[in-house]
């Protein structure tokens, strides 16, 4: 049998959009011969819905959708992830599931069993698991169909299983001889080797081909991959689709030609994804433009970088605030990049609001110490303009905080972290430094003093960071352990480092959670981010 999967870029809660794009490939697909189409896991309302599924409006646009889509599914079955209606009077009152349509009409429809409650997941909030799976005979194939989590139960790939039910195994029971997955399986670093091997697995062990649909393209924080795959009953690799791109897929489920996946590699994946989070974020919120702050130094670099991939130059707006602690090299710096880049770049020397602000407040800095109280004052006024210009231009602003400063609250509420989207946030410094150097690979677009200087936020006079943290190394390596494996003080302290370093280190992540709940979103490219995967109290009183 000839199947297609179309691997489509939807936004969340554009019917029109989405049904058009939809329609558009099914013809395609058909043209092209396929025997059976398939589209991704929730396509028609988009991946994660969240809490619109709790709106009336939504739900009926949603119902109107899913006849629209069933009206223009001719002979070629289509196969499509939709949000259906629990009519048994029990439980949750939706389903997330998946419908065959056919000739204008619903032939086949099951519910999606296992749900994802954890990280960014928080499906059973809406949806009620299906307690059954029946096969789709179609063809003479005993056809099982399976929505994205269904499909990741195998007890053999995971030593402790989160459910007790297995799809796969029930389906299996059944008599299935070919097995579906439709998936919003959102992609973090190492995502799709390990989607590969589970499905690869799935398919040897269980002596079936697997074709798997997934979603592409960037909602909110999470960031989908696409790279649909299909496998035969050997778990050979038949097909897989472009990663981080819209594509249709066809596949021969009979077919004994395998192939070899070269993925690209860890910096290539992550700059792809990252630019194709900021691309789609600017995009599905209405936006062309964005405007970013350019101090010289690594991390707004870096940002500058993605978004001109993202946006294109004409669409990105660098601008330089100096004050009087700013070094002419970062200066020197700044204006380098944007040259090189070819982007808008804007001088807006702040020194003179600085002092206003600093008169202004007179009343309570007289007889104190400069301190941090002014330090911040700096980063409130770049954010402040940023801001203004924000307001004046429709430019959305990107803040360029990394993951490490985040964590540890090295950062200014109402300052540099200030805007509408935090692009590199989930990444560590020293991915930073590491995906900086991957850009300059053949040819310097980042200053070489942007990556190789002493990291400083040039808030006071001969500032470092490191006069705050310790060495990023050694901050990455403690900040892995705590936020990523959530290992506690015990642990960390195994694995080499000084208590009392590790302590404070600890200390400051949980203080800092005010701050990480009012910064703006980012986006998520590792397996555990800060955001709505990581949900922490922050009046608490839980000491280490």
């Amino acid at each position: 049998m000839k199947i297609a999967c179309l691997q489509l870029n939807p936004t969340v809660g554009d019917f029109s959009g989405n049904l058009s794009k939809l329609k558009t490939a099914y013809t395609k697909a058909v043209a092209k011969g396929a025997e059976l189409v398939l589209a991704a896991e929730l396509y028609l309302v988009g991946y994660p819905p969240r809490d619109l599924l709790a709106q009336a409006d939504f739900l009926r646009a949603n119902d109107r959708a899913n006849l629209e889509a069933a009206s223009f599914a001719g002979q070629i079955p289509l196969v499509i992830g939709i949000v259906s209606r629990n009519t048994t009077g029990t439980g949750k009152a939706l389903f997330n599931s998946a419908a065959v349509y056919h000739n204008g009409n619903e032939i086949h429809h099951v519910g999606k069993s296992l749900l994802p409650t954890y990280d960014v997941f928080d499906e059973y909030r809406h949806f009620e698991p299906a307690t059954e799976n029946k096969i789709w005979v179609w063809q003479g194939k005993r056809i099982g169909l399976t929505i994205c989590e269904d499909i990741w139960n195998d007890e053999d790939f995971w030593p402790e299983q989160l459910y007790r039910r297995d799809p796969v195994k029930d389906l299996v029971a059944q008599g299935c001889d070919l097995l579906l997955n439709l998936s919003a399986s959102p992609w973090h670093t190492g995502k799709g080797q390990l989607r590969r091997d589970i499905l690869s697995k799935v398919a040897s062990s269980e002596k079936i081909p697997v074709i798997q649909v997934n979603a592409v393209g960037g909602n909110d924080e999470l960031i989908f991959d696409g790279q649909s795959m299909a496998f035969n009953s050997r778990g050979g690799l038949l097909a897989v689709g472009r990663a981080f791109e819209e594509d249709l897929i066809l596949v021969e489920t009979d077919s004994h030609e395998e192939h070899a996946i070269n993925w690209p590699c860890e910096n290539s994946q992550l700059f792809s994804a990252l630019s194709l989070g900021l691309k789609d974020y600017v995009a599905k919120c209405g936006f062309k433009q964005v405007v970013l702050g350019l101090s010289g130094g690594i991390d707004s670099a870096l940002t500058a970088v993605i978004a001109v991939d993202a946006l294109g130059l004409d669409n990105v707006m660098g601008v330089l605030m100096p004050s009087h602690y700013s070094s002419a090299g970062s200066i020197s710096d700044a204006e380098k990049l944007a040259d090189k880049l070819e982007i808008n770049r804007q001088t807006v020397p702040i020194e003179s609001a600085y002092q206003a602000m600093l008169q202004h407040l007179e009343l309570f800095l007289a007889g104190t110490k400069p301190g941090l109280t002014e330090e911040n004052l700096q980063a409130r006024i770049r954010g402040l303009t940023l801001m203004a210009i924000s307001n004046k231009t429709g430019r959305l602003v990107l803040t360029t905080g990394n993951k490490s400063e985040l964590a540890v609250g090295y950062c200014t509420l109402y300052g540099d972290m200030c805007g509408a989207l935090a692009v590199i946030n989930d990444l560590p410094k020293m991915k930073v430094y590491e995906l900086a150097r991957w850009i300059n690979r053949h040819d310097e677009i980042i200053p070489e003093a942007s990556i190789t200087k002493v990291p400083s936020a040039e808030l006071r006079e001969n500032q470092s960071d490191q006069d705050s943290l310790p060495a990023y190394e050694v901050l990455d390596a403690i900040l892995e352990a705590y936020v990523v494996k959530g290992e506690g003080v015990q642990e960390i302290v195994a694995l080499g480092f000084e208590e009392v370093l590790v302590r404070d280190i600890l200390r400051k992540v949980d203080l800092s959670e005010y701050k990480r709940r009012q910064a703006a979103p980012g986006l998520k490219v590792t397996s555990k981010a800060f955001g709505v995967g990581r949900r922490m109290p922050i009046a608490q009183r839980f000491k280490l």
